[in-house]
Order: structure tokens, then sequence, then C-alpha cells
């Protein structure tokens, strides 16, 4: 008896839990394949309704059930036949399917009975927007598309290629495909193959097309499989950017791409940074590890997708609206009576009320058309060291993402790494990396070593560069394999606006550096990118030193040119012919000759015209004369004559010893202009290099006349390297256009040659990257921290200086000889001889005179002897 009263006691307790407790029942609807796995969302929906059940805080005195009915893929039929039987079996909500046609079957059938029809997938937007009892928790697509496009614009991308698996990828896209009429974006559109999996021979025309900025719009699923391939074509590199608008690239197994250097961005919306979500997900992984289904391939086993968690937040935000609404009952509906549910729009209502912080982030539905315009996506990337802290329970999350930056749908995009985060430490992107370094032979930057043994690799090479390289190496932590370029130029566009030499080996990234003698221009930096200069420069002229000349026999005369000698010379007699002048007028320079008869009326005047002459040579030879003025007049002539000479004389003594003892070096060009205004001597500069274009592009009149004639004659003015130049300078009679520092390393080792004139331009080396290259930042960083610990220059003065040439000026003063003083002699010679002449003639002159005188005299006598 007391057992029966122990049943009946029993039996009273659970009817009386059974009608205390309210059931909510709910539907979903699920494609599958056949022998295929439970789908992801039907697994979601499950662990959904077992964990609200299991934690009784949010549903405490209502259970959940649910019903669920799997439909063949695209079977719209079977679905709107699936719905009804849920209907009447009542349910609160329908979830699913996901397929765009069996969505529309299903919809029409809520809307007609008034049942909340809840989505967790992208639904393409229904053109009248009449499904007012429709919910999607899938972020809105315009606004995706926005976030897509701030993206490209924080990265400044000019030029994108957008690769879409199906056609509602152009859909979801369409904000950043009407860019190109708002924004200077190029924008190329590709689809991938449709047919097979097989996406590699549009990857090789993206390779050939150098697009290195990439949308792919795709599932995962694809995304992986398109991750493999793009590994398989060379193109998982550093100067690959590659954006995923999948929501699901957190989950992909990634590690293989990890340390490859490319770029990799996406969007998150499972907001894993909460410790809430990371215990739902730990969960979900710890389930799904124990279940027998198979993993998706390409996934991190046990991994929560988006769809996944957007249907685990589904169920809750019904689940919480329920208990809100606790008078709302369900019932059966037939779908051929028409009659809908009573309790439907109120309920609908509330759920677009609803506010709810789930796995997704906020939850916010637009109240007019049930979509969720408002949420925030985390920007992420793939990197190396991933995030810097990590939550517990979601480590395999954070292995190698890093969240840089948030969108919000309100206040758009907001990235958090700055600047400072990505060169905290330099050697991150560089370290243990191989880098291909393409360089030109060129002394002293790059040369072959001399060894009696064969050597391999960078040790056959010495020089500036491969010790910059070296260096370089030291601060970033790279490995660096050197190799020569193939066409021996260092980089010019021709007439087709094709690139050749290192500058087009780093534009196809047949190189990643271009560490050489490699000038930075205009035209060049648009097409690569430089680093800060490593040395600055200027273009100069390389030509043979001209031959010095021995001073004359008559270098005497030097000091002073012809014209002033001229002009010495008629001052002298000018001045002679004023002095004697002035002296006939004034009074005062008549005198009595005979001082003891002083009624003499016979006066005479010593400034007769060779006196005056006698005068200015004694005053010029800074010797003087017997003859003085005596008036005022002729004495200012006197004062300004001496003062004049005196000027002469000392300009003339202070140069008198350098044009006695110094070589002169006459050089028939001194400067660009000398060279311009002639055509003897042959001028040129190395073909295809950045001193050619610097002529080629001139507008300066001088050098594009210059550029004329170096284009005239290519194939003599042009030559193929610096070698050839050189050894044509020393040759023939040919000037070489070339950079300052190759003509003051060449001239410290050959005495024959020298630099004339200044600089015509100023530039600077540097090291060149690809366009876009993530290490062009981080040399130019080295490049200045060996600047200041003062680097560069030991490496220039270890490389640079050579024995030397001797000074002129060191010389010692030496002895004069014949040939410096000779014509002294010459002329003391010849003045000595113009005496005895001018001796011979006036003796000669006399005699006659004295002969006449004579006859006269003796005429006379004879006339008075004879009367």
């Amino acid at each position: 008896m007391a057992k029966w009263k122990g049943f009946a006691l029993l039996y009273f307790i659970a009817e009386f839990w059974l009608t205390s407790q309210q059931v909510l029942r709910i539907g979903g609807i699920f494609e599958t394949l056949e022998n295929e796995p439970i789908s992801v969302e039907e697994l979601a929906f499950k662990f959904a309704v077992t964990n609200i059940n299991r934690n009784r805080t949010l549903m405490p005195n209502t259970t959940l059930t649910y019903d669920i009915q799997r439909i063949n893929l695209f079977d719209s039929f079977e679905a709107s036949r699936r719905a009804c039987d849920q209907l009447a079996l009542g349910v609160g909500a329908v979830f699913g399917p996901s397929h765009s046609s069996s969505v529309s079957a299903v919809q029409s059938i809520c809307n007609a009975l008034e049942v909340p029809h809840i989505q967790t997938r992208w639904k393409h937007p229904s053109v009248d927007n009449r499904d007012s009892f429709y919910i999607n928790l899938y972020p809105e697509y315009t606004s995706i598309s926005r976030a897509v496009l701030e993206i490209v614009q924080y990265y400044k991308w000019k030029a994108v290629t957008v690769v879409y698996e199906d056609a509602t990828g152009l859909i979801r896209l369409q904000e950043l495909i009407k860019a190109p009429s708002r924004y200077s974006i190029k924008i190329k559109i590709r689809q991938l193959p449709t047919g097979s999996k097989d996406a590699r021979p549009l990857l090789k025309e993206m390779k050939k097309g150098k697009e290195f900025f990439v949308i792919f719009d795709c599932s995962y699923q694809t995304s992986a499989d398109v991750l493999k391939q793009i590994l398989s074509m060379g193109m998982m590199t550093e100067y690959y950017h590659f954006f995923f608008t999948t929501l699901d690239l957190f989950s992909l197994d990634l590690e293989p791409y990890r340390y490859s250097g490319v770029n990799m961005t996406g969007f998150r919306l499972l907001n894993i940074d909460s410790p809430h979500v990371a215990s739902v997900v730990e969960r979900w992984a710890m389930e799904r590890l124990q279940a027998p289904s198979k993993a998706e391939m390409g996934m991190m086993e046990g991994m929560m997708t988006t769809e996944a968690a957007l249907m685990y937040d589904a169920v809750y935000m019904v689940a919480a609206a329920s208990q809100r609404a606790s008078q709302i009952t369900v019932s059966s509906l037939q779908c051929h009576r028409h009659k809908p549910w009573r309790f439907g729009s109120r309920f609908i209502s509330m759920l677009r009320d609803a506010q709810w912080n789930g796995l997704t982030g906020q939850i916010v539905i637009n109240k007019t058309d049930g979509l969720r315009k408002d949420f925030d996506l985390d920007v992420i990337s793939l990197k190396e060291d991933g995030l810097e802290k990590t939550i517990v329970g979601s480590n395999r999350l954070n292995k190698v993402w890093k969240k840089i930056g948030v969108w919000n749908s309100q206040t758009g995009l907001n990235l958090t790494e700055s600047n400072r985060d990505l060169t905290t430490n330099v050697t991150d992107s560089m370290a243990n990396r191989t880098l291909i370094v393409t360089t030109i032979l060129e002394n002293p930057y790059v040369m072959y070593k001399k060894s009696d043994k064969p050597l391999y690799g960078n040790d056959r090479f010495e020089g500036y560069c491969l010790d910059l390289l070296k260096e370089l190496s030291n601060i970033l932590g790279f490995s660096y394999e050197v190799k020569l370029v193939t066409d021996g130029k260092y980089g010019a566009q021709n007439d087709k606006g094709e690139w050749n030499g290192m500058v087009r080996e780093l534009i196809d990234h047949v190189a990643d550096l271009a560490v050489a003698p490699l000038t930075i221009t205009y035209v060049r930096e648009k097409v690569i990118d430089f680093s800060k200069p490593f040395m600055t420069l200027g273009i100069s002229i390389l030509y043979h030193k001209p031959n010095g000349t021995n001073p004359g026999v008559f270098s005497f005369l030097n000091p002073l040119s012809p014209d002033i000698w001229m002009y010495v010379l008629l001052a002298c007699l000018g001045v002679s012919c004023v002095l004697f002048v002035i002296a006939r007028f004034t009074p005062y320079e008549w005198y009595n000759p005979h001082p003891c008869n002083p009624d003499s009326d016979v006066v005479e005047n010593n400034f007769t015209l060779i006196n005056s002459v006698w005068f200015g040579v004694g005053a010029l030879m800074q010797q003087g004369s017997e003859l003085m003025p005596k008036a005022l007049s002729t004495r200012i002539v006197g004062g300004i004559w001496w003062f004049f000479t005196l000027i002469i004389i000392s300009s003339y003594t202070a140069n008198l010893a350098a044009f006695l003892t110094v070589e002169r070096m006459d050089s028939p060009i001194d400067s660009a202009d000398d060279l311009a205004k002639q055509t003897k001597i042959e001028y040129g500069a190395v073909r295809d290099g950045s001193t050619m274009t610097f002529f080629k592009k001139s507008k300066i009149s001088t050098y594009e006349k210059m550029w004329a004639f170096m284009s005239s004659r290519k194939n003599t003015a042009l030559v193929k390297n610096n070698r050839e130049g050189i050894q044509r300078v020393l040759t023939t009679d040919y000037a070489l256009l070339m950079e300052s520092t190759s003509i003051e390393y060449i001239s410290q080792r050959n005495c024959n040659l020298t630099q004339i004139g200044g600089l015509i331009d100023s530039k600077g080396y540097g090291v060149g990257t690809p366009i876009g290259s993530p290490y062009r930042d981080k040399i130019t960083i080295a490049i200045l921290q060996l600047q200041e610990e003062g680097k560069l220059h030991m490496m220039k003065e270890k490389w640079w200086r050579g024995n030397g040439c001797p000074e002129e000026d060191s010389k010692e003063a030496s002895a004069l000889g014949v040939e410096n003083i000779g014509g002294i002699f010459i002329v003391l010679a010849a003045g000595l001889v113009l005496s005895v002449f001018v001796a011979i003639g006036e003796f000669i002159y006399k005699s006659r005179k004295n002969l006449d005188i004579e006859e006269v005299s003796v005429g006379q006598c004879e006339w008075h002897n004879k009367y």
C-alpha cells in the first residue's frame, strides 16, 4: 500500500511540473544532400536549444522544443510542404532554409499565416519589400559593401581586381563596383571558373597582369581551395594583398601561409574578444571534436563558423522575445485555410524590438525591413606573431590572426594598427627571409673578388654595395642572394614605354631589392619604390688631363696680357706727349741757359719730345731720370704717372713668380657649355642609364643641344658601360658624362683623368624595391641608422681612397733655368746690339755733320782769302 502511495506522489509531482511548465516549439527546415553529414546550421540550432534548456536563466518556466525537417537542395515544393507540416504542429517561428528559391517559398507561407521567418544567410533583397514577417541576422549587404570600399580607400589601392564566385557577388559588392565613377580607383572584375575548381588559369592571368590587390567574394570552402592554388602559383608573397569578403576566413587553417609574408585581410563577425563568446565557442568545439562527423577540408577542427554563430544567436533571440510575451500561445495553422496566427504581429514586433548581445555582437533588427543594419565587423589580418594577447579558450582563433581594427555600420572604419605598431620591431617581417638582390658590376660598388680559389654565391663579389647589403642584413635580419642583372643595364624606358635592366627585374618581381648605384629619378619612381638615398652626387664630366706646357723664354711677359702691354705702351707715349705740350705752355719750365747773363733773351726747355719720353720710361722702369718738372702742372702729370706705374709694376711683380715656375694646364673645355659649343671633342654617357635619361628629358637649352649631339651619334657617343667609356676617354679625344662619385673614384686611381667643371645636377643613389614592397620603409630606417652612426662615410672612405695623385701645389720651389728667364737675356742682348748699332749710327751721323761744317768753314776761308 505504501508502495502505491509513493507512485501516486511521484505521478502527482510530475503532473504538477508538466502543467506548470510551458512549451515553445520552433521549427527548422534545413537543406542537405544525400550521403552528406548534418549541416552546420542544424547542429547549431540543436546546440542552442540544448543550451537554453540546460541554463534556465533565460527561460526559467518554459521548455524550448523543436521540429526539424530536412529537404533536398533547390526543392522549393518540398520546402513549402514541410513548412506547412510544421505550422500544422504549431511553431512560434520557422528557421531556414538557406537557398534562395526555397526561402521565397517558405517566406510567402509565413507572410500569409503571419508566422516569423528567421534567416541567417545572405538573401537577395526583395523588390517590393513586402516580407513583413521576415528577420535576417546576416549583416545587410550594402553595409558590407561600404566596409570593403573603406578598406580599399584606407590602403590607398588605385587598382583593384574583384574575383567573384557567382552573380550574387556582384550584388553584394555594388558599392565597390560603383567606386570608379566617384573615386580614382580602377576595378577589374573576374569570375572564378564555374565548371571546375581549377582557378590556376585565372590566377596565371592575374599574375601576368601584375594584379597585386585582389578581393575574393566566395564561400569559405572555395576560399580554402583558392588559397592552395595561390600558393602553388607562387603568388603567396609579400607583394600581394588578398581580401576575402567571407566572414568565415578566420575559421580556415592558414598555418601553411603564415610565414609566407603575404598580406591577407578579412572581416570577422564573431566577437571572440568576449569571454562569454569564447566559452561558448570552446564548448561547441568540444562537442564537435567528440562527434563522428567528418571535418570540412581547409577548416580548423571543431571551429564554429559564422553561419553556426548566427543560428545560435537567432534561437536565443526568439527565446528572449518569447519570455517578454508570456501570454503568447502557439496554435496549429493550416496552409489551405489561410487563417493567420493571432499573435503573429505582436511576436514579430517583439522580435524586431529585441536587442541581444550574442556571439556575433550586438544584434539590432531594423523595424521596417527586418534586416540587421547596425553591427560591428572586426578587421583581421594574417600575422606571423598572431595577436598580442590571447583569450582563454580561444587560443586557436588567435593563432594566426591579428585584429587590426573595427568597422561599424554607423561610424565606419577605425583601424587601431598604427605606424608605430608597424615599426616597433623592424626585423619582424624580414627575419628569416631570403631576398633576391639584383645588382650590376660597377667599380667600386660591385666587383668580382680576386681569389686563387673558386668562389660561389655571394662570396664572388665585393665592393661598397656588398658592404651596404651586409650592414642592412645585420640590422634587419634577412638573408640575401646576389644576382647580376641579366642585360647588364641600370634601367631605362624605351619609346614603347617598356623598361629594361634592374628596373625591369623589380617590376617583374624577379628581384626583391636592387642594391647598386641606381639613381633615384622621377620616371623610375613611378614604376618602382626607392629608399632614402644612401649617397648623394651629381653629373659631371670625365676628361683626360690636358698636357702641361712649360713656361717659355718670354714667359716674363705673361703676367700681363698683350692688351695690357699695348695699353701701357700707349699710356707711356700719351703721357710723354702731354708732358711735352704742357712743358711748352707753362712759363715755369723755361730757363736761361746763361745765368751769368741775366739780360740774355735766349731761354731753353728741358722737356723736349725725346726727354719727355725718357722721363716716362724711367718712371715706368722705377729708375727715374735727371729731368725733374718744375711747374705745378708738369708735376701733376708726373705724379699721376708715377702712381700709375706703381700699380702696374706691383701687379706685374706679384704674378711674375707663378708664370715663371708653374706649368700651365691648357684644357680645351672647362664646363658643359664649352662641350655644347663645339663638335671636335666627342662626348656621351652610358646607354640606358640615368645620366642619358637626364639629358633626354631635360628642357634646358644647353642640355637639349648636348642630347641632340649624342642622339645623332648614338653608335659612337653612347657607351655600353663605364669601363668602355673610361677606355675611350684614355685612348681618344672623348669626354664621358657620368656621376661625380664614379669620377672621384676613377681619378683617384688614374692620374691621367680628371673632373671638368662642377656638378650639372644633384641626385642620389637609393635601394630599389617593387612598388608596394613592405621592405622599403624598413630599408630606409636602416639606412638612416647607418648614416647617423657614420658607417656610410666609413664605407665610402674604404672603397674610394686610393694612392692619390701628386698635387701640383705640393712641389717645392725649384731653381729657375734658362727656359724660365732666358727671354731676359735675349732682350739684354738685343738691347746691347741695338745700342751698338745706334752708336755707330750716331757716330756716322755726327761725322757727316762735322764734315759738312768743316767744308763750309774751308769754303768761307778761301772766299775771304780770294777777296
